[in-house]
């Protein structure tokens, strides 16, 4: 898919169901926790393809990939190193025949857990190059578009943004921050509020500006009200199922898919055109968001 025919495609069709949570499904099929998602996409893919066609029966006409943590920085704190174009690529195959043509594949990309300088010992050129080298092989494994997600650096996200656009500069980009509520507004852990994200990705060019994870709708009404004011890119948002609670030391996220479907109206008004589920979610919620959107 090119950037063109992305918005094309949001102009036709201007509220766009995404997927839901993906680690509370693998965990319900069998992934140990600590263990490494991305490994599964070649000693499991059965079982990881289970997901997206699971969403997609639902209604999204988005789903991801099972990449999240598939930087070589991220991988290595596993042993994982030399295996980034391996686990990658199949993540993404895995996701396209899964959806057989029934929906998009976006590849998710998440953040390094590395610190740039001077908070950190990264450089912007060697961040920029784990990118690069996740995402050439996200698109070989056949990844439509790409989503940068849960960022909480604008400066980690606008590398991943450099790497993308000089790999692949016609791929539809999506850059999805993660944003706490503190006593003076809306700002990610690194300080960064939804007006200066959206003013930022905007200048940067990607083609759709987002929120996930953190929040319940409630909240994502409110950050994404401040993304619509400062930009004009389509917005992505895919809240929890409310805010997490500690259960019988379970964390749950309380809310069903009949109550988050009931409060998607006030999202869409807020200025949302493509809209899923992050942590808590399940194949049911986002066939009920689905039904609500239609």
């Amino acid at each position: 898919m090119t950037r063109a025919q992305l918005q094309q495609a949001l102009h036709i069709t201007p509220i766009v169901v995404l997927d839901g949570a993906w680690g509370t499904e693998l965990a319900r099929r069998g992934l140990p926790p600590g263990a490494a998602p991305e490994l599964w996409n070649v000693s499991q893919p059965a079982r990881v393809a289970e997901i997206p066609a699971a969403y997609v029966a639902a209604g999204a006409r988005i789903v991801l990939t099972n990449t999240f943590g598939g930087s070589r920085f991220t991988l290595s704190k596993g042993g994982l190193a030399d295996r980034v174009e391996e686990l990658n690529r199949c993540g993404a195959r895995i996701s396209k025949e899964a959806v057989g043509g029934a929906a998009l594949v976006c590849a998710s990309i998440g953040p390094t857990g590395e610190f740039l300088e001077p908070l950190g010992d990264v450089t912007a050129q060697q961040m920029q190059a784990v990118f690069a080298e996740q995402i050439r092989a996200l698109l070989d494994g056949g990844a439509d578009l790409l989503v940068i997600e849960t960022m909480t650096d604008l400066n980690e996200a606008l590398c991943a943004v450099q790497a993308a656009r000089a790999t692949a500069p016609d791929v539809p980009l999506v850059v999805s921050l993660t944003f706490d509520k503190g006593l003076h507004g809306y700002a990610t852990m690194m300080g960064v509020t939804p007006a200066h994200a959206a003013q930022a990705l905007s200048a940067a060019d990607v083609d759709v500006v987002g929120t996930n994870c953190g929040n319940g709708i409630e909240n994502m009404v409110e950050i994404v009200r401040e993304l619509r004011a400062h930009t004009d890119r389509p917005i992505w948002a895919r809240p929890n199922a409310g805010l997490p609670q500690l259960v019988d030391g379970r964390t749950v996220f309380p809310e069903t898919p009949e109550v988050m479907a009931a409060k998607i109206p006030a999202l869409v008004a807020a200025g949302a055109m493509l809209i899923g589920g992050c942590c808590g979610t399940t194949p049911a919620h986002i066939r009920a968001i689905a039904a609500q959107i239609a």
